[in-house]
């Protein structure tokens, strides 16, 4: 289960990337749009954003995690994903680097179990598959 403190990052580069890729979280009623498929806008196209930290506290590599789910409505929709590599810093987050990608163009995904709490399998993409 993810901490806290790792949610709070994960809004951090969220944010992040909306602004860099001018994705508005917000629609035109004025609320956070709140789906379970994408995160934002950009002129009507879906994005989705993934974040993960460089190296874990055990000094494993980081991974985005994409539901199978949500994937493929993401792309039937010609989404978007919005990926960052993050490191804590104090009490902050530092944003290492960022790419956007078209759903279609992900690389090969195994899809497995553990995203139970998702209703939806899960594929794990590593940092260098993505950079």
């Amino acid at each position: 289960m993810p901490s806290h403190r790792a949610n709070a990052h994960g809004t951090a580069c969220e944010y992040h990337l909306a602004d860099e890729y001018r994705v508005d979280l917000v629609g035109d009623d004025g609320k956070r749009l709140d789906t379970s498929w994408y995160d934002g806008l950009r002129d009507g196209e879906p994005w989705e954003f993934k974040a993960t930290k460089y190296r874990h506290s055990d000094g494993q590599p980081g991974n985005f995690k994409v539901y199978k789910k949500y994937h493929h409505k993401l792309m039937q929709q010609g989404g978007m994903y919005g990926f960052a590599v993050y490191r804590v810093r104090g009490t902050g987050t530092q944003i290492l680097k960022t790419k956007a990608m078209p759903a279609s163009r992900l690389p090969a995904l195994r899809w497995h179990g553990g995203g139970s709490h998702r209703n939806s399998k899960q594929a794990k993409i590593a940092i260098s598959d993505v950079f």
